[in-house]
């Protein structure tokens, strides 16, 4: 018990920045619980005032790696398998990449590309109506390299997965398949943190375990919601969530 609050007393948190934190928390996976991405996007400003990026980003791999899992299990029986084994190679080898330019590349221009993109694709969508229904099954290629590239970059790539399997599968099918895919980019991401020794340090476990709770909670709210939700306004509400990736990105871009 003492080397509980040991660990967690090295965060140096008050009252107030645990109910911001766990708020915070609690809303990014009532997001991920909906459209199955997006817990950096909604978690990152608030968790940036209370803790280093440096920590940030493993915490949430880490969460993200329980949810993804706590959304497949009730729903594999939806997985799309043919859709699965297009996209898993190709976000493979996106996932390589990524992690090759992670390692040797200034990738600021790439985030100011990738934002731009991302807004342009969800002004378009949102805009035109009148637009083919369906991708063709060659575009799993282009998406799953991009998606598994930008996932280890900038760990998000979620929202190629959804723009793909949004225009090819009903909505139950495309969030089960989109969940399998976050499944497997978030093993990969978090092989990576626990080979560089990140996940040594109990603080950083003892945090994950304590925000556990408020992770479940939105997840539970978000999922419901989602139930409720036709695939029509499931598909316009994710693609106001991407658009809210591309300018979070832009404005990344810019404060750096």
């Amino acid at each position: 018990m003492s080397l509980f609050v040991e660990g967690l007393n090295q965060w140096a948190f008050g009252p107030g920045a645990w109910l911001a934190i766990g708020l915070g928390i609690a809303l990014a996976y009532i997001v991920f619980g909906i459209a199955g991405f997006g817990t950096a996007l909604v978690a990152g400003p608030i968790l940036i005032l209370f803790m280093p990026l440096s920590k940030i980003v493993p915490l949430l791999v880490l969460l993200d790696f329980i949810a993804a899992f706590g959304n497949l299990l009730p729903s594999r029986k939806d997985v799309a398998k043919p859709e699965l084994l297009r996209l898993l190679p190709c976000m493979a080898v996106g996932c390589t990449l990524g992690v090759i330019f992670l390692l040797n590349l200034k990738s600021d221009v790439l985030l100011l590309l990738m934002g731009m993109f991302i807004c342009t694709y969800a002004i378009y969508s949102l805009w035109v109506r009148a637009r083919p229904a369906q991708m063709a099954a060659g575009w799993s290629v282009p998406m799953g390299i991009v998606g598994g590239l930008f996932g280890a970059l900038f760990g998000s790539g979620g929202f190629l997965y959804a723009i793909y399997l949004n225009s090819r599968l009903p909505k139950d099918p495309a969030r089960a398949t989109q969940s399998a895919l976050i499944s497997c980019s978030t093993v990969v991401r978090l092989s990576l943190f626990a080979l560089a020794g990140v996940y040594a340090e109990l603080p950083l476990l003892l945090l994950a375990l304590c925000l556990l709770p408020a992770m479940a909670l939105g997840l539970w709210i978000g999922r419901r919601l989602a139930m409720k939700l036709s695939r029509e306004t499931f598909v316009r509400l994710v693609t106001w969530l991407v658009l809210a990736s591309g300018i979070a990105l832009i404005g990344r871009y810019l404060s750096a």
